[in-house]
């Protein structure tokens, strides 16, 4: 049996020009840039390029203003008005025409796997295994690592380039493949990386000694058994060492160390920070983003068709056409501004709340501070400021850093203050670094010397701060 109701619902959805503009919040400079250039391009209605103006004071109001900008509707004929909106208003860009255009220089250079492409020229291949080389390759992770199976790799070769091949015959090309530099790529485990890189070192009694232990105990080692690779070699406690040395010099992960060459790591800070006097002046990094404002020829059109006593059909199409361009300039416009303007509000209010650390620098001056600290001082959504914390760096006197660094939660001190966890990793780091590797220090122990310290800190958050560093068990640091 039908039956009719009425229900009552509330819900909240996100315009389209609203998801764009947190794209645009999250991109970051460079990605910035880019969509400015795209969107120059494909937008006639939208130009860049510096104007003669006045002043650029009301635009400086509106930009440290805490209003936010409404771009849901865009009034076309307040570009018709006789008392025209000035053009500056219209730009995307604030700073003064007399600063000097800086540009940041980005290294380039080919990809890694382009590199391992380019030496199969030095290599005695067939045409078919000229082509399962490359496939292999294209296989191979950032860290030079192979890790799909051959079966796998059979599979897709058959599905994908129309070659038959068997097990053992790719064994034969990844073999050549290993033969490329560097050392160690295309291994399969880490002991195959490790066994591959020693081969192709002179031998002499260490690095023999790290061949068997690489090749024969390579379980022993990943444990850090020494006694018992002394027992099942019969060494002394000098030569093992020497062979472990060997093994310490070795790069288990060869792809990673080269892709830090041939790619692009030149990271482009958002903000940048000074210090003059004492006092911290903070700014966008906006000087390779171009002035935008709407273009003039366009609104000339405009003006030219309500000038027009009779308006055919053709003529409504062309200004449905500008109009609709004229709409995405202005929005884009706007859009750039709520950017800068989020931006803006959110870095000086970290700057404000780490004002200890950034005059000193010292990581132990860092506050306990959270996305919801700053979101509720700048009344934006914890979204927006996690957006930004994400995706931003600035640069200081003591390195560029990622914004999300600064945030941390806040544990007590015996003296019930409350201090950033940062802080305590930073203590725990260094009593990691000092420890006797001989004995190195477990969980329980970090935590005692915690305590020492004024630090309550349990013991399964010394685990879990230990791992977000990166350090291994106590087993595992352990060294001769």
């Amino acid at each position: 049996m039908l039956k009719q109701q009425f229900n009552l619902k509330l819900s909240q959805k996100l315009s389209p020009q609203q998801i764009q503009l947190m794209k645009m919040i999250q991109l970051t400079t460079l990605d910035f840039e880019q969509k400015l250039q795209n969107e120059i391009e494909e937008n006639p209605a939208l130009e860049n390029g510096k104007e003669e103006i006045d002043s650029l004071d009301e635009y400086q109001e509106d930009y440290n203003d805490n209003e936010v900008i409404d771009t849901q509707e865009i009034d076309i004929d307040a570009y018709l008005s006789d008392d025209e909106t000035p053009s500056y208003l219209l730009n995307s860009n604030n700073y003064s025409a007399d600063d000097e255009e800086k540009t940041v220089p980005i290294t380039g250079g080919i990809g890694f796997h382009q590199h391992l492409k380019v030496q199969l020229s030095s290599l005695i291949l067939t045409p078919d295994e000229e082509r399962i080389a490359e496939f292999l390759i294209g296989s191979i992770d950032d860290s030079g690592y192979l890790r799909r199976s051959l079966l796998d790799i059979m599979d897709d070769l058959a599905f994908t380039q129309n070659i038959i091949v068997n097990e053992e015959q790719l064994e034969l090309v990844l073999e050549k493949i290993h033969s490329l530099d560097p050392a160690g790529v295309g291994a399969r485990t880490l002991q195959e990386c490790l066994s591959i890189q020693l081969s192709r070192k002179q031998l002499s009694v260490p690095q023999i000694m790290a061949s068997k232990i690489i090749n024969e105990a390579f379980e022993l080692f990943s444990k850090k058994h020494f006694v018992k690779l002394q027992d099942k070699f019969d060494v002394d406690e000098d030569l093992l060492k020497q062979g472990l040395k060997e093994i310490e010099r070795l790069n288990p992960k060869p792809g990673g160390a080269l892709s830090g060459i041939f790619q692009n790591t030149h990271i482009v800070p958002d903000f940048i920070l000074t210090i003059e006097n004492g006092i911290l002046n903070v700014e966008l990094n906006r000087r390779n983003a171009p002035e935008l404002h709407i273009s003039s020829s366009y609104k000339e059109m405009m003006k030219g068709y309500k000038e027009a006593p009779v308006k055919n059909k053709s003529q409504k199409e062309a200004v449905q056409f500008i109009k609709q361009k004229l709409d995405a300039a202005q929005w884009f416009i706007d859009a750039v501004a709520q950017r800068y303007q989020t931006l803006y509000l959110t870095i000086n209010e970290i700057v404000k709340q780490q004002e200890a650390y950034f005059l000193s620098g010292d990581e132990l001056q860092l506050k306990p501070m959270i996305l919801k600290d700053i979101a509720e001082k700048i009344n934006m959504d914890i979204s927006t400021v996690s957006r930004v914390a994400n995706s931003k760096y600035i640069d200081t006197p003591y390195g560029t850093k990622l914004l999300k660094s600064f945030f941390s939660e806040s544990l007590t001190n015996e003296d019930g203050e409350e201090v950033s966890t940062l802080e305590i990793k930073k203590i725990l780091k260094t009593l990691i670094e000092k420890e006797d590797k001989r004995k190195p220090l477990a969980d329980l122990a970090l935590s005692e010397e915690l305590l020492k310290a004024g630090y309550r800190v349990a013991r399964r958050t010394v685990a879990k701060y230990r791992e977000q560093m990166d350090f291994p068990v106590a087993r595992l640091r352990k060294e001769l």
